[in-house]
This record gives structure tokens, sequence and C-alpha cells, in this order.
């Protein structure tokens, strides 16, 4: 399926400068970044368990947040982008 996943990290500190490079590394991990801090995720349901887990323990919750869009496996009827392309599609294969 794929999840969009959304954070805002409060940077005023050197530890939210931390955590939000964390939570980017973490995303990067699992799906591509199509904004600053958005990311488009294909995942299974043990993976966006996991991932939903790791972020979760990075962030302050009294200072950050952390959205995730569910957008199932139909998600290219729901999905229209406008402007330049960031990267390959999630969905697209990768040759190294």
């Amino acid at each position: 399926m794929l999840v969009l996943i959304t954070y805002d990290v409060n940077t005023e500190t050197d530890a939210g400068k931390k955590r939000l490079r964390r939570v980017a590394k973490q995303c990067t991990n699992y799906g591509r970044r199509v904004q600053n801090s958005v990311f488009e995720c294909i995942l299974d349901n043990a993976q966006c368990i996991v991932l939903k887990s790791i972020l979760a323990d990075i962030i302050d919750e009294e200072k950050d947040s952390l959205r995730f869009y569910y957008l199932g496996n139909n998600y290219k009827t729901k999905v229209e982008h406008i402007g330049v392309e960031r990267g390959t599609a999630v969905d697209q294969v990768l040759i190294f």
C-alpha cells in the first residue's frame, strides 16, 4: 500500500535538528522524498508498523508531529502531480 508520511519537527535546538535528520533518514530507508517533509512509501502492514514505531520513538511528541495517510493499493488514481518530479517514482524499478 502507498503511505504518505509527513512530519514537522521543531528545530529550535540541536536536539531537534538531530531528530529531524533521524526522521528523514528513516523515511528515506522506506520510500522517496517528494517534498521537504513529505515521503511516499510503498509498505506492507508489517513494514508500516515497524516504521511507525521507529518514527514515534525518534520524535518528541510534545514538540513534533507525524502524519500518516494510507492511500492503499489503488493509489495511482488518488495521486495527481503538477510540476517538477523529484526523483524516480516510488513504484518504479531502479537498476544500479
